[in-house]
């Protein structure tokens, strides 16, 4: 199914393997992949490692409250839903075409406890009630570019205020190496959390290839260890980096001021492109 949305061409491709499993992209990016028949199913690397950040964030089985900042397919919140029975989460997406194509044909069930807002995620985020959050997902990406306006240290502090003092903030993050876009941000979150850490699969933190990486940030100390034991043991196994290792790799890195913002990089040629 192709559909002309807000924001862009969008398409739903069908999964031959999976009998209602499907695969979102954006102007030939893909977006999001979803099996509604399990919802725990999560096809693309970087979800999952998203989705270890909400399994170590409380307790198994413990309902959370989440904000989610880009909505796609909603499969976190899926899977969230899944995981979490009785979590409460609030979906932000841009993109009110996108957000009806996925509601139709690929519907929430009625118990989900996801309510999706059409707005644009820096405004969402700062109308959102301080500490209500514990944990915020960062996954907004216009086409395959992270949009300028929320790179900031003004979106850092927003994201802050909206969490709770142990909140967890999760961000999808794309670039390659110098890594000029990705250490911009780890110094902006730096300059607002006391703990970070990146996760991502080795190629990509040696510069071999752009690629997705994962940024963590709170207040509070972080399950550090967990997350490094569950990213190793991904089908494509996964390293966090923290401590002196991340401090080595922001290096002289500044944080965003909203005059100097720009969007992440653009992917070579090919890099997500589904014909």
């Amino acid at each position: 199914m192709t559909r002309t949305t807000d924001l862009g061409t969008a398409r739903l491709l069908p999964d031959v393997d999976r009998p209602r499993a499907w695969l979102l992209t954006v102007d030939g990016a893909p977006q999001s992949y979803l099996d509604l028949d399990d919802p725990t199913y999560l096809e693309f690397e970087y979800v999952r490692l998203l989705a270890r950040v909400l399994d170590t964030a409380a307790p198994p089985g413990r309902p959370l409250d989440l904000l989610h900042l880009g909505g796609g397919a909603l499969t976190l919140p899926r899977y969230a839903a899944a995981t979490r029975p009785g979590s409460a989460q609030r979906v932000v997406e841009a993109d009110r075409g996108l957000a009806a194509l996925i509601a139709e044909c690929c519907p929430l069930p009625d118990d989900a406890g996801i309510e999706v807002e059409i707005a644009d995620a820096r405004d969402a985020l700062a109308a959102a009630a301080p500490a209500s959050a514990d944990v915020v997902v960062g996954d907004v990406f216009g086409g395959a570019l992270i949009p300028a306006h929320l790179t900031t240290l003004g979106y850092a502090r927003d994201v802050a205020r909206v969490l709770r003092p142990a909140g967890i903030y999760a961000a999808n993050l794309a670039d390659a190496a110098p890594f000029a876009f990705l250490r911009s941000q780890l110094a902006t979150f730096g300059a607002v959390f006391g703990e970070m850490c990146l996760i991502a699969e080795p190629v990509v933190l040696r510069g071999r290839r752009f690629g997705n990486t994962v940024l963590v940030a709170s207040r509070a100390p972080l399950p550090v260890a967990e997350l490094s034991r569950l990213a190793a043991a991904d089908v494509f196994p996964a390293r966090a980096v923290h401590g002196e290792a991340l401090a080595a790799l922001v290096g002289d890195a500044l944080p965003v001021p909203e005059g100097a913002a720009v969007p992440s990089p653009r992917p070579p040629s090919g890099t997500f492109t589904v014909g």
